[in-house]
């Protein structure tokens, strides 16, 4: 299931369980971002800024939750990608996107705007640091959550990542509903 980029303000208010006016309210004093639609009265508002002003109000995603969570999965290890695609991509609750180098998850990531990035944290063009850091300093990317996964990482390297900006690791092997499991926690938190 696709998500919904843009909503009414009464999908707003749905969502929020608001009521419409209130949704409105906030739109007019600016608390809510969105756009007028030209040569009308009409209002709308971007997933992302729906889903900031709930985060910013402490208003369960709940609503937004059925909607298919984006990841991109960045690995050079074709069989690695295959597996996530196809475990993640039969699974209803995700939208999944891939990218074998550090350079396409770049670009990728910059137009996809991912709710979760499932990267290795060894690509042979960049190392999880730097993307972290690169994430991390994109306000656009603010609600994207960072899993890195890998089977070469010490403890040290571990520390350095998260205080780079990585929200969890996971070491290879892992079992595929774990990771499930683990991306629907960073999404919700």
């Amino acid at each position: 299931m696709k998500r919904k980029p843009v909503y009414t303000t009464g999908e707003a208010a749905k969502i929020c369980h608001f009521s419409q006016q209130t949704i409105i309210r906030c739109f007019e004093n600016g608390t809510l971002t969105g756009f007028r639609i030209p040569g009308s009265k009409f209002r709308r508002i971007p997933h992302d800024a729906l889903a900031t002003f709930m985060d910013a109000n402490g208003i369960p995603k709940d609503g937004l939750m059925g909607e298919a969570i984006r990841v991109l999965v960045v690995d050079d290890d074709p069989p690695i990608v295959e597996l996530f695609a196809e475990a993640l991509g039969t699974d209803g609750r995700f939208e999944v996107h891939t990218a074998g180098t550090g350079f396409d998850a770049g670009l990728m990531t910059e137009n996809l705007r991912p709710d979760v990035l499932v990267m290795d944290y060894k690509l042979p063009d960049i190392d999880g640091h730097l993307v972290c850091q690169r994430i991390r300093g994109n306000p656009g990317l603010a609600r994207t959550r960072i899993l890195l996964v890998s089977g070469t990482v010490n403890p040290a390297e571990v520390g350095l990542l998260k205080r780079a900006g990585a929200d969890e690791f996971i070491r290879k092997p892992f079992n595929v509903e774990f990771v499930k499991e683990r991306i629907l926690a960073l999404v919700r938190s």
